[in-house]
């Protein structure tokens, strides 16, 4: 099984319910991974998880590659393919095993409140273009399933935009309507009946997106124009004609690339101050009786998401709705053979590195549902990140000025599944040299000072805010405390801020404290075992390797002696001499980039 932190030497142990693993990824859906695959060149590979899927290790020219093997870089390495151009994608980890895997994999156009938004900050012509984008990605998906015959549990569902307050929900659903939109105002939401109101919008759907993204995986590897590996790190990519992206072990060559990743690599546009980052929370439970049909959103601050989850075969009665019902046709576990029902709730959402116990919102969304379900037990948790945009609308095309021929898809807003797959028919068409209409509203590049002019300001502030009382706070904190297994903290030592975290197993963790970006502080998360940047979103493990961008650059260790572990920090020499930090120059994960692993969504 998929650990629950991404660095093995720290043993993690929250003590909260459920495996901690997205049900996408859940055994045996990962048996693979206790034997690496061979590489290109027949060695092993320890970071790739797929037999059939190799890293790259040789040289490789193509005329577009594609960084990130989630939905948006796979659906544009396959929209590519159609159009004739040779393709390589680059996965740091496995395919959809990232923000991808981590979603609730709700393939809708009801993205929120965002049709009333979109019309007063857009204007109508922008509002049904995002519409129909949206609901042309449904589409294209159930094509791609008939057409190659996948697997994923594929299924044509109501989705339901759900609230108290009557008068946005009415305003929302009018402006849906006149975006050409399926929506109808209701004012009964089973099982929400305390709802005042929702939008109701027919045939939306649902599917398993690893299994999806495995299926259109084979069908590039199966093309000679096309290849797909795993294990793959990018360090670098170097704009231009052609473009070079690096890798640890080799280089691509390319007339164009693509950054499908949840925070962009390359950086030309200040992406970090136009999008904030999110986590949010998700819990697979086991019902006594069965889940409820359709999809459920409420909307607010702290959204709350609902969907059912039929197991391996997906639909209604069982099966998998593809051609193929093969328990694991391709011999990696993805299609799990577990045919029970679990309802997936998800929500609890805040600010990276902000908000508090991450624990605690597992525990708060548990007591959520057991007031409205009849919760027998939680079967999986995880949590995911995701950018927003301060227009609310993702960027997607090209990277921006000084990066010639780099293109880009991020801040999805946790709606990727419909905007990935949107993603990739609008770049394909961009790099295809053709001009969408919808190009203009997606365009990274875009000024909508009336939109984002007021968020840009106040996400800024906070992050300066942040920055300030977090230095102050380090400075100003004893130099020690005592820790608790899976605990974490930011001590002083010399006027220098360091994160120390103590595993399950009681061993001490240290690096500095300082992100890599910068130079925020970061704050222990007490669910996933990391530490997160309040600022802009950057991620570490304990031992300071990056896990999520816009940091380049790992954490610098530290040495601490606190006298062969147990309660405290230092406990054992029982004064500020029995810890001896010693912070290294050098980062750890140094070039690894912010390349994450694929692109980036949550709520859906």
């Amino acid at each position: 099984m998929t650990a629950p932190d991404p660095d093995s030497s720290f043993s993690c142990d929250p003590r909260l319910p459920g495996e901690p693993t997205p049900v996408w990824l859940a055994e045996p859906a990962d048996a693979a991974l206790d034997e690496p695959p061979a590489d290109a060149t027949g060695g092993p590979v320890d970071e790739s998880a797929d037999e059939s899927v190799p890293a790259l290790t040789t040289d490789h020219t193509v005329d577009v590659c594609v960084v990130g093997a989630g939905i948006a870089g796979l659906s544009t390495a396959l929209e590519l393919r159609e159009r004739g151009k040779t393709v390589a994608v680059l996965e740091r980890d496995r395919i959809a095993a990232g923000i991808t895997g981590k979603s609730t994999a709700k393939l809708t156009s009801q993205h929120g409140a965002i049709y009333d938004y979109l019309r007063r900050e857009f204007g109508r012509r922008e509002t049904k273009q995002y519409a129909a984008v949206q609901e042309e990605a449904i589409d294209a998906v159930e094509r791609r399933i008939e057409e190659f015959g996948i697997d994923c549990g594929f299924e044509r569902q109501p989705s339901y935009l759900y609230g108290n307050d009557r008068d946005t929900i009415e305003r929302e659903a009018d402006a849906a309507k006149l975006a050409g939109l399926p929506a109808t105002f209701v004012t009964s939401v089973p099982p929400f009946e305390r709802a005042q109101a929702a939008v109701r919008f027919d045939d939306q759907a649902w599917f398993h997106p690893r299994q999806y993204l495995l299926g259109i995986a084979d069908v590039l590897q199966e093309d000679d124009g096309a290849a797909v590996y795993e294990g793959t790190r990018v360090t670098d990519v170097e704009s231009g004609t052609p473009c070079r992206v690096q890798t640890e072990s080799a280089t691509v060559t390319a007339e164009q690339v693509v950054l499908a990743t949840g925070f962009p690599i390359l950086d030309r546009a200040g992406y970090f101050a136009r999008m904030h980052p999110k986590r949010s929370y998700v819990l697979a439970l086991r019902l006594d009786g069965e889940p409820p049909e359709g999809m459920y959103y409420r909307t607010g601050d702290n959204y709350r998401s609902v969907r059912t989850y039929r197991g391996a075969g997906g639909g209604e009665d069982g099966s998998n709705g593809g051609e193929n019902d093969d328990s694991d046709s391709r011999g990696d576990g993805s299609n799990n053979g577990d045919s029970e029902a679990l309802l997936l709730v998800g929500g609890e959402n805040h600010k990276t590195g902000q908000g508090g116990s991450t624990a605690e919102r597992y525990r708060t969304l548990l007591e959520w549902a057991r007031e409205r379900f009849p919760v027998e037990s939680v079967a999986y948790r995880w949590s995911n990140q995701d950018y927003k945009p301060v227009d609310k609308v993702p960027f997607v095309g090209r990277v921006g000025a000084g990066a010639q021929n780099v293109y880009v898809a991020t801040g999805f807003r946790g709606w990727g599944m419909t905007n990935g797959v949107a993603a990739g028919q609008l770049l394909a068409a961009l790099i295809d040299g053709r001009k969408p209409p919808e190009r203009k509203l997606f365009d990274p590049m875009r000024v909508t000072p009336k939109a984002s002019a007021g968020k840009t300001i106040t996400e800024n502030v906070d992050a300066v805010s942040e920055f300030a009382t977090d230095w102050l706070r380090a400075l100003l904190t004893p130099e020690l405390r005592s820790l608790d297994p899976g605990e974490g903290t930011v001590i002083r030592s010399g006027g220098k801020p360091v994160a120390c975290a103590r595993d399950a197993d009681g061993d001490l963790h240290a690096t500095s404290a300082v992100c890599t970006h910068m130079y925020c502080l970061v704050e222990w998360n007490d669910a996933e075992c990391s530490w997160d940047c309040p600022c802009h979103g950057s991620r570490f493990a304990p031992d300071g390797e990056v896990l999520q961008g816009p940091a380049n650059e790992g954490l610098s260790s530290a040495s601490i002696d606190d006298g062969g572990g147990g309660g405290g920090v230092g406990d054992s020499a029982g004064a500020e001499t029995g810890v001896s930090i010693d912070i290294d120059r050098g980062g750890v994960g140094s070039g690894s980039g912010s390349e994450e692993r694929d692109g980036g969504e949550g709520e859906d």
